[in-house]
């Protein structure tokens, strides 16, 4: 039975999309890795509580299907701010965020960390 549970998360692995702009963040990299994780062994593998591992993998099926998005339609595709979906991507987009981080540093910081970092080269003088 551990072979067939090992077999469905293999095949919601493979459906489920990695998201490039979300690096280090993403919810499929870090399902694969739990995967990976769970399941050492493969096949093999002995599951301490097989109902647990039934339940999550109908929890994620559900997320990966839109099963809630489905069920309970929006009216509209904002939120109260009025952001749409597209605006939220490009907003929590890894490098945007990045940006978002550098822009907080004060002047001085930014001065500390230009002039005060040693560069390999220097070293080798």
């Amino acid at each position: 039975m551990a072979a067939s549970r090992y077999r469905r998360f293999l095949r919601l692995c493979e459906e489920w999309p990695v998201e490039e702009s979300k690096r280090q963040r993403d919810l499929g990299a870090a399902l694969r890795l739990r995967v990976a994780q769970a399941f050492r062994e493969g096949d093999n593998t002995q599951i301490a509580d097989p109902e647990a591992c039934d339940q999550m993998y109908e929890s994620l099926v559900r997320i990966h299907t839109n099963y809630y998005k489905n069920k309970y339609p929006r009216l509209k595709d904002t939120s109260f701010t009025g952001v749409t979906v597209e605006d939220c991507k490009m907003i929590l987009a890894t490098d945007v965020l990045k940006q978002m981080e550098d822009m907080k540093k004060g002047t001085w910081r930014k001065l500390r960390e230009r002039f005060y970092a040693k560069k390999p080269e220097e070293d080798l003088k």
